[in-house]
């Protein structure tokens, strides 16, 4: 096989960055999404098109769905600790050779997003940047960050005064490149129509410590210690749909504000990628990992072994090296069905640059060894550019995430999207029938202002008792939260209490908390399950009393439209409850203040009321914060179709008046308009189909 071969690289003339217009590789593995990609260009234009030919109340549905086509970007998070390669491997998923830098600040705590468009549906490049706030700098020097919490709680003193020191040294030196803006940027946004390298160095690349005479690094990392995100907006010639790339922050972080910042990143994305270094898979760090990734799906997670060009005998090494994971999956309840995958972004991003020929001698061995296993015959006939950009796992990583956004969103959202498309269209061919009909009598049983008063009860009736419904069941989920918190908290305190009785202090006591995770994560399950249950019936009967209604206020002529109920969107996974707690430390914390207490009753007390403390965090989040998000998501989803009918009622009642209607014939405008609604019917349900 002869994969000696250069090729220079394209340059970006407005951004400046190494691309690749290399399209027949680049696009090996999305060909799944390419299909529902041209389904979501046809469902824009359908919708465009019945725009013009809808009532004006009608209108403002139709825009809502335009909306929400436009919106439509599936994320997916891509998770590691720091020198794991996700930057690298971000950069080859995005088809830019060094869009985003390597070295990116390792004490900053930002999450950059790549908001990608396909070139069907260009749009225009701009950049983001936030800063962190008066109350993220408060937070960190008054306790220092998770750690400095739990270290204060514990009374590590000196462990958090080494981190007070830390970041007093991180904050002088933005002041210091700041000087008086510093105060003023806390808490701001600074947004851009472009984005090149100087600007993405400029905010998120680390910069160095001293002075520089060089114009040309003066201004480098001047904004990286104080940003706390970062949204880049760009088109992208490979991806067929719209997707958000989103590069976390490593985790491995002294004083852990990064953890914060991935578990809401992670809220934000039904796909995760972990990212992990071959030479390292699933190091003592990366148990954080696995604690957040415990909490979602199996099949939305991805593991990325990365860096097996760095492996000397990929071949048996890499079996290995998959057992392993898979055996740390299962003794840290992770996700052992999580489908693993391995590859090398530094490969990737040589195909890339078009210069695959310049790699040391151990990555050029790595790949022919890998090669000769691992290379389908189906691409051992291709160029070798094409050959190398299999090998790196890129292929592999796009199959497998382009089923996952099929199935998980692509798929739902175009059901639902063109659901109600046809409810809005074909409620359009049954508003001209009324109004033909409406001088009839007995056509129409209720007048409009009686039809929506009606309407307006059975809404409302559905509101409350959806929200009655959703009270109950967050009440019993609360419960049963409460229940397992606090047999936790009694379990922990008496592990201890044997242990200090049989061992006394000088051996160090350790009580895993997966125990009170996998508790709440069931209970967490329960609630989903219950709401998705009630939602399911809520909208069947709301959809039933709004086709009741049409019929008696519209009689057989409303028989023709196409409804279907409301859906209920995913439900959030309870990533919070992977956060770091006290007791995830097995370092013997709580000996410095046993031995300030006398007795085991007032240790206990003590014991008690810091767990309780420590883990009140997450309690919350996952009791308060999270069940109002599917709240909101349930409620939400009854309301948009409410209002949706509503509309429709309008305009079948409203509808122009019978002289109008016959001038309309006369002219052949309203023959135009029905033969242009039933093409956009038949083609909806081409979609649908």
């Amino acid at each position: 096989m002869n994969i000696q071969i250069k090729h220079e690289p394209d340059i970006d003339a407005e951004t400046e960055i190494r691309s690749s217009r290399r399209l027949s590789n680049l696009r090996t593995g999305l060909e799944r999404l390419g299909r529902l990609g041209q389904d979501l260009d046809a469902l824009d234009i359908l919708l465009e098109r019945m725009s013009q030919v809808t009532g004006e109340n009608t209108a403002r549905s139709v825009e809502r769905l335009r909306k929400d086509v436009a919106a439509f970007e599936p994320t997916i998070t891509v998770l590691g600790q720091v020198k794991s390669g996700k930057t690298t491997l971000v950069n080859a998923m995005a088809g830019w050779a060094d869009l985003l830098p390597s070295d990116v600040n390792p004490w900053t705590s930002v999450v950059t997003s790549l908001h990608l468009k396909p070139a069907a549906r260009p749009a225009e490049t701009g950049a983001t940047f936030r800063f962190m706030t008066e109350a993220d700098w408060d937070r960190l020097l008054s306790q220092g960050g998770r750690i400095g919490e739990l270290a204060s709680r514990a009374g590590a003193e000196s462990e958090l005064q080494k981190i007070g020191e830390q970041i007093e040294k991180v904050r002088a030196k933005a002041q210091k490149r700041l000087g008086r803006k510093f105060d003023l940027l806390l808490g701001d946004e600074h947004e851009y129509g472009y984005f090149d390298k100087n600007l993405l160095e400029r905010y998120i690349v680390l910069g160095d410590d001293f002075a520089t005479d060089d114009p040309d690094q003066a201004d480098q990392g001047r904004f990286a210690d104080i940003l706390s995100s970062a949204d880049l907006y760009l088109n992208c010639e490979t991806v067929p749909v719209p997707l958000c790339l989103r590069d976390t922050p490593g985790v491995n972080d002294t004083f852990m504000m990064r953890e914060q910042v991935t578990i809401q990143a992670i809220r934000g994305s039904k796909f995760c990628v972990v990212v992990l270094s071959a030479g390292q898979a699933l190091t003592s760090v990366d148990m954080g990992l696995i604690r957040l990734i415990s909490n979602l799906k199996a099949r939305n997670v991805l593991i990325f072994v990365n860096r097996i060009d760095e492996l000397p005998d990929p071949v048996n090494q890499i079996p290995e090296i998959e057992a392993s994971i898979r055996q740390t999956l299962k003794d840290r309840q992770g996700p052992e069905d999580a489908e693993i995958l391995f590859g090398s972004a530094f490969w990737a991003n040589k195909v890339l640059s078009g210069n695959i020929e310049g790699m040391p001698e151990v990555s050029r061995k790595a790949l022919f060894d890998w090669a000769e296993v691992s290379l389908d015959p189906v691409h051992s006939q291709t160029q070798p550019l094409e050959m190398v950009w299999e090998l790196s796992g890129m292929g592999g990583l796009f199959r497998a995430l382009s089923d996952r956004v099929l199935e998980e969103e692509g798929l739902p959202f175009l059901q639902k999207t063109t659901d109600a498309a046809l409810t809005v269209a074909t409620s359009q061919l049954a508003a001209g029938m009324v109004q033909i009909g409406e001088s009839d009598e007995g056509s129409k049983t209720l007048t409009t202002f009686d039809a929506l008063r009606e309407f307006d009860k059975i809404s409302e009736f559905h509101a409350k008792a959806f929200a009655t419904e959703l009270d109950g069941a967050i009440s019993e989920y609360h419960a049963r939260a409460d229940r397992a918190h606090d047999k936790f908290i009694d379990r922990a305190l008496q592990s201890l209490l044997t242990h200090l009785e049989h061992h006394g202090k000088d051996v160090v006591w350790d009580y895993d908390p997966v125990g009170l995770r996998m508790l709440l994560r069931s209970a967490y399950t329960v609630f989903g399950n219950r709401v998705r249950s009630l939602a399911e019936a809520r909208f069947e009967a709301a959809l039933t009393d709004v086709a009741v209604l049409y019929a008696n206020a519209f009689g057989s002529a409303v028989e023709g439209i196409q409804m279907a109920p409301p859906t209920l969107p995913s439900l959030p996974a309870p990533v919070a409850l992977g956060q770091t707690i006290a007791l995830d430390f097995n370092d013997g914390w709580w000996i410095s203040w046993w031995n300030r207490i006398r007795g085991f009753n007032a240790f206990s007390k003590r014991f008690q009321n810091l767990i309780a403390r420590e883990t009140e965090d997450f309690m919350t989040q996952s009791k308060d914060i999270q069940t109002a998000q599917v709240r909101e998501m349930a409620e939400g989803a009854l309301q948009e179709f409410l209002a949706q009918h509503k509309d429709i009622i309008k305009e079948i009642s409203i509808g122009p008046r019978q002289q109008d209607l016959q001038g309309l014939f006369q002219s052949g405008d309203e023959g135009r308009r029905r033969a242009e609604l039933d093409e956009i019917v038949e083609q909806l349900n081409q979609i649908l189909a």
